[in-house]
């Protein structure tokens, strides 16, 4: 599915990116190291909900047409403290959205907004990032409509792929 998802979205959003490109790139995810990535990540999600999240929708036919997945992270702790400072509060968390993935024939039915409603109710007070490829127009404004704001940070993900970071501080939820 994630596969089908970046044939759809990705060629031609910048020089060099097209079906040649993604296979290099992504052809893991057609293998069985990919598919053993994705069922070690399921397993944590399933043994370890509080840490990591992965929803999938499927068609009438039961193929998965979107997910939407993340991880929950303790920030790292508060430096400079002394043996006479009170402990500090615990670190706050951040959580990470991603993937997220919706095939084209599934998008504009709600499925994308009803994942996140579940997946930001599972982030709660937590702030949450994600990286977004700038130009996938639709999702940045599908993040935006559901609190996002680009910081302004850019990654070119593999040297071709331009991204930008995104976040949605807590206490939304």
């Amino acid at each position: 599915m994630q596969f089908a998802a970046w044939l759809e979205t990705y060629p031609g959003t910048a020089p060099g990116i097209d079906e040649q490109w993604i296979r290099e790139q992504r052809g893991d995810l057609l293998r069985e190291e990919g598919a053993a990535g994705w069922r070690a990540f399921l397993d944590k999600a399933s043994h370890r909900p509080h840490r990591a999240f992965c929803h999938v929708a499927r068609a009438p036919e039961g193929a998965v047409t979107a997910v939407l997945c993340g991880l929950r992270e303790a920030a790292a702790p508060a430096t400079g403290t002394t043996a006479h400072a009170p402990p500090p509060d615990p670190p706050p968390e951040t959580v990470t959205l991603g993937p997220m993935y919706v095939l084209r024939r599934a998008q504009g039915l709600g499925i994308g907004s009803r994942l996140m409603d579940t997946f930001l109710a599972w982030a709660g007070r937590a702030p949450v990032r994600l990286w977004v490829t700038s130009s996938n127009e639709g999702a940045v404004r599908f993040y935006r409509r559901h609190g996002f704001t680009p910081t302004g940070e850019r990654h070119l993900w593999r040297d071709r792929l331009p991204n930008i970071r995104m976040v949605r501080d807590g206490g939304e939820g």
